[in-house]
């Protein structure tokens, strides 16, 4: 014991058990794992305990269990970095998937959750599951969403399924009191007055993901409300961002893909072009840190190191800043309210370095100007608005559909809904459905 480091002094309490040939080992404190002085000191204590280090590390601290819905994507790929990179802080308990059952699995042999959920019933059914760790319960249907984000281990939640379809597991986790790590803009988009209610009716927490929010967040956390002026998101432009209004009008589905900062999934990327993303996180936040969208504001910014800014009575303005990199707000999601090394790369001031501000131009992205439109609105107008851009998205990358009609289509769907200023969710489901259709028919015309 005499060439091991301890860290901080944090009562252990009983002694580790005792083996035939070994004494007992009596740790005074927390093991910090990251310093062992002597590596075949450490491999004769895990050898001698019969058990891996983890265990013991999990004796000492309280080890935070995270579900990732939609883990085969963007979000839920880095989620597993920054889990991998924790030493030992979180561990994967559950994962999710619709139809990249394989990449699933595979997570699963890698990660060792407890739990895997497979949406898809037909799929699942027809998998062979031969990789499946033994340890590791699968479970199928949306029903099994439901069943493993409400689970009593459960401390954190990664909603991170892209559009509507995350609706139902972020509400899930919401109606168990979880603490939600939301990086499914969608579900505040479709029902930010229904889900801000549920997660106060249920004391659950909600902390976002999305590189904008998480650092309006932040300075909010620090600063304070009192006072708030105005929240300013900030915007790498897209792939688009240079092109003049002649040029839009001959983009492909290629030249959409080609993001300039960031590494998405497809409709994120296609939303990033259009701006639509901008206007889908106008809504969000309206309803996450509930302010009117007069107070909220979009500053196209290229570099993506300023992530967003928020503006005091008093004329003050505070940024937070870094390197893009999604692996950042993620972590602080799930270490909050600590902060924890990472091993993203920092901000490097020993160079020289710019950083552009510019206004968005409203003829070339009208897609901002619509999203201000809905965050007024609220209602149904939200779920609508998402439902034909997904759609439309869709029609786009099938080229179907041009670039330049993306934000007319959505448009076209959302002046001719019925509206309802407070709709149920059921009743915003069904007008999902609906606004997807609409675009198709719209498309066809």
């Amino acid at each position: 014991g005499e060439n091991l480091v301890f860290g901080p002094r944090v009562k252990l309490g009983n002694p580790l058990p005792c083996f035939d040939r070994l004494p007992c080992l009596l740790l005074e404190g927390s093991l910090d794992w990251r310093n062992l002085a002597v590596a075949s000191h450490f491999k004769l204590l895990t050898q001698s305990l019969g058990r891996s280090f983890n265990t013991v590390f999990f004796m000492t601290m309280h080890v935070r269990n995270v579900v990732i819905l939609g883990s085969t994507g963007s979000v839920g790929r880095s989620t597993l970095e920054v889990i991998s990179q924790s030493q030992g802080r979180l561990r994967a308990f559950g994962l999710t998937a619709h139809k990249r059952l394989g990449a699933l699995e595979q997570q699963a042999a890698q990660a060792e959750p407890s739990w895997v959920v497979a949406t898809d019933c037909g799929l699942a059914e027809d998998y062979a599951w031969s990789q499946l760790p033994p340890q590791t319960q699968l479970l199928t249907g949306s029903e099994g969403i439901e069943t493993l984000v409400a689970h009593p281990e459960v401390d954190v939640v990664v909603a991170a399924i892209v559009g509507s379809a995350g609706l139902r597991g972020t509400w899930a986790a919401l109606q168990a009191g979880k603490t939600v790590a939301l990086a499914n803009k969608e579900a505040l988009v479709m029902a930010g007055p229904l889900v801000m209610q549920l997660a106060r009716e249920q004391q659950a927490t909600i902390l976002p993901i999305d590189s904008e929010h998480s650092a309006v967040f932040q300075l909010l956390e620090k600063s304070g409300r009192k006072g708030l002026e105005r929240i300013i998101l900030t915007a790498s432009g897209g792939a688009f961002r240079d092109y003049t209004t002649e040029q839009l009008q001959q983009v492909s589905v290629d030249d959409a893909l080609t993001h300039p900062t960031w590494d998405m999934g497809p409709k994120i990327t296609v939303d990033s072009a259009t701006m639509m993303n901008k206007a889908l996180e106008i809504i969000e936040a309206r309803w996450l840190f509930d302010v009117p969208v007069e107070q909220i504001e979009v500053v196209i910014h290229r570099q993506s190191i300023v992530h967003s800014m928020v503006e005091f009575t008093d004329g003050s303005t505070m940024a937070q800043m870094s390197p893009p990199d999604m692996k950042l707000p993620i972590q602080y999601a799930l270490s909050h309210p600590d902060r924890w090394p990472s091993s993203t790369e920092k901000m490097d001031f020993s160079h020289a370095f710019q950083l552009d501000f510019q206004p968005p131009d409203p003829e070339r992205f009208p897609a901002l100007e619509l999203g201000r439109e809905v965050a007024r609105q609220g209602g149904t107008a939200g779920a609508v608005l998402n439902a034909a851009n997904e759609a439309a998205v869709a029609e786009f990358l099938a080229e179907r559909l041009e670039f330049n009609n993306i934000v007319p289509a959505c448009r076209a769907v959302l002046e001719h809904h019925e509206f309802d200023a407070s709709p149920t969710l059921e009743q915003l489901e069904s007008i999902d459905a609906w606004a997807r259709k609409e675009i198709t028919r719209w498309n066809s015309v």
